[in-house]
Formats: C-alpha cells, sequence, structure tokens
C-alpha cells in the first residue's frame, strides 16, 4: 500500500487517543483501538461518554 496510508492511519490514532483523553479514557487503549480499527474507533468515540474523574 502507499505510504501516506500508515502516515494518515497513525495519525487518526494518535487523534483518537488525545480525544480519549479528553474524555477521562485511557488514551493507549484507544490508540492501540484505533490501530486496528481506524476510522470504527473515531466513531465510537464520538458516541462515548465524559468519564467523571
Amino acid at each position: 500500500m502507499n505510504e501516506s496510508f500508515y502516515v494518515g492511519w497513525g495519525t487518526l490514532a494518535l487523534i483518537n487517543a488525545g480525544l480519549a483523553q479528553g474524555k477521562n479514557r485511557t488514551g493507549l487503549n484507544w490508540f492501540l483501538l484505533s490501530i486496528i480499527l481506524g476510522p470504527l474507533a473515531t466513531l465510537a468515540l464520538l458516541f462515548v461518554e465524559k468519564r467523571e474523574k
């Protein structure tokens, strides 16, 4: 595949990790989930409620 595909997929995973941390979730778990699921993890993350500390 094209190298830019992997760069985009990795960038999306990093963005998802940041979004997850903003919702008081574990960034590493969401990063790894995003590596596997990609945009589907982003969609799931949009509907996840923010956790209270």
